[in-house]
């Protein structure tokens, strides 16, 4: 049976026909069956009836209630221990059911390739001409090679499957293009996922690469499998209904990278202008490794964030003189030809941003307002030289702070200031009226308590600025206020790096006051 997808109300037109399965776990069937109805109505096409998620099962009773009361079509799965389910109980009372759950007209059933012979006996030739069967396999160790993929799932295949599904676990982000490489030569029905975070682009991407289904769930922390996004999310932050085999890939690369709001801002401009686009947090461990598999033109650009800032200006084919001065490239794009071109955007945002508020409401003189003022950058990574160096070129004196002084001492060389440890920090008030910048990650989620610098030191500076923005006001920033200090948050840094970012990723001009509007409620 083919699913019949309705247009919902509201919804733009799909632009594929992936489906959005969202996992059904409960206790009992009265609980499911409110839970089948909110994955209606939060836009799922089918759910996944989780039978080993079931306290007490009366097979035909319960599955009988389910297929006749469940708003959406079914998929049956009774996942036994062996395969990372709860079942551990007698093997063919658990066949019987999947068995029962197919005479009965379910949509679809799951059987694992491991009890696919045995289940096939038990059916003895009397498949159902409505009922799709499913063949899975998973792995929660690891995502093997594209010649071990092929082979099983030419074996599950084999098996009678309709539809072909496996999991694999990422142990590195760029597993998932192995996996992506199956999924699009599939000459059958197929769902492929990679679990885990590093594996996340598996299952947002499934409608670019042809997957046949892939899982959403109804809240953040009830997943059936590691790294499942909300239906939410798929709908709303990734524009899942409006991906399709054009739809360029965008996305922010960090280590840590699951707290970035940048899916959430150029998503959203994406969607606004209709271009198409899809931005994705991207966890990545070797930056050139993830460049060189990921070499297509399908992949247009990045966001770079700590640790990877350095390491990015080495990967690009060609970078911005201002760039290679600071030694550190935050926005990377793909030419064209395929070639990578680097620049830095983080200190354009920052400087803008703590330049307007020292000028305040003052009429600006003639340079900047930072001219002349003692400038102290907390952090010698890339964040930090974008500060210097932007600090330097507007006329202030530089003076960078950093855990092991032998790098403050490096970049201090560099942009002609001073350096010291992060211990003399407190210590350090030549004067007043200093600007402090944390470039650092000091402070944000989750170690929210964490400052670089204690409260009485603040009283020495007239602006305090901090990069973190996940929380918009750190234990810094709202010190330095109590302390009588203007303070500049993360989220104008952010914002102000963006808009450059995103007229380099789509051609466009940046939309300014929806960027604007969207952090605002962050």
């Amino acid at each position: 049976m083919e699913l019949v997808v309705e247009k919902m109300e509201g919804e733009a037109m799909r632009r594929n026909q992936t489906l959005i399965c969202a996992p059904i776990m409960a206790a009992s069937v009265d609980q499911m069956l409110i839970l089948m109805q909110k994955a209606k109505t939060s836009g799922a096409d089918l759910v996944e009836v989780r039978l080993d998620s079931l306290k007490s099962f009366n097979p035909r009773t319960d599955i009988d209630t389910v297929i006749r009361q469940c708003p959406l079509p079914t998929l049956f799965t009774y996942r036994p221990t062996w395969e990372g389910g709860q079942y551990a109980g007698d093997e063919m009372s658990r066949l019987d059911a999947l068995r029962l759950a197919m005479e009965l007209e379910a949509d679809y059933i799951d059987v694992e390739l491991k009890a696919i012979d045995e289940f096939n006996k038990t059916v003895h030739g009397n498949k159902s001409t409505k009922c799709k069967l499913i063949v899975s396999s998973h792995n929660y160790e690891s995502t093997p090679s594209s010649e071990d993929l092929g082979n099983l799932v030419a074996r599950i295949q084999a098996s009678g499957a309709d539809i072909v599904k496996f999991a694999t676990t990422a142990q590195d982000i760029t597993d998932v293009a192995r996996v992506f490489q199956i999924t699009v030569h599939s000459q059958v029905p197929i769902i492929a996922m990679v679990m885990g975070e590093k594996g996340l682009m598996s299952r947002i991407l499934c409608p670019k690469f042809g997957g046949y289904l892939t899982f959403g769930t109804l809240e953040v922390e009830k997943v059936s499998a590691p790294g499942q996004p909300t239906i939410e999310n798929l709908l709303n932050l990734y524009n899942f209904r409006q991906l399709g085999p054009d739809t360029r890939i965008f996305g922010v690369i960090g280590k840590p990278v699951s707290h970035s709001k940048s899916p959430l801002l150029y998503n959203e401009a994406f969607r606004s202008v209709g271009f198409n686009g899809v931005y994705l947090h991207l966890l990545v461990d070797d930056i050139a490794n993830f460049f060189r598999t990921y070499a297509s033109l399908d992949f247009g650009g990045f966001s770079c964030t700590i640790p990877h800032k350095k390491a990015a200006l080495d990967c690009c084919d060609e970078v911005d003189p201002t760039a290679k001065s600071i030694g550190a490239v935050n926005c990377v794009v793909r030419q064209p030809d395929g070639k990578l071109f680097g620049c830095n955007t983080d200190y354009v945002g920052a400087i803008s941003a703590i330049e307007e508020a020292l000028q305040g409401s003052r009429p600006s003189i003639s340079g900047s307002p930072l001219a002349g003022k003692l400038f102290v950058v907390i952090g010698a990574g890339g964040a930090g030289k974008a500060l210097a160096y932007g600090a330097k070129e507007r006329g202030a004196r530089v003076v960078i702070a950093n855990r092991t002084y032998e790098r403050a001492r490096e970049l201090a060389d560099v942009v002609g200031g001073q350096a010291l440890s992060l211990a003399e920090l407190s210590n350090f008030h030549p004067e007043n009226d200093m600007i402090l910048a944390n470039t650092t990650s000091i402070g944000m989620q989750p170690r929210v308590d964490d400052t670089p610098i204690s409260k009485e030191a603040l009283r020495y500076y007239s602006l305090v600025f901090d990069a973190v923005y996940t929380p918009k006001i750190t234990r810094l920033l709202r010190e330095a206020q109590e302390s009588g200090a203007k303070i500049v948050t993360g989220v104008e840094m952010f914002i102000g790096q963006a808009y450059e970012q995103y007229e380099r990723f789509t051609g466009l001009p940046a939309p300014k006051e929806l960027f604007k509007n969207i952090m605002a409620t962050y």
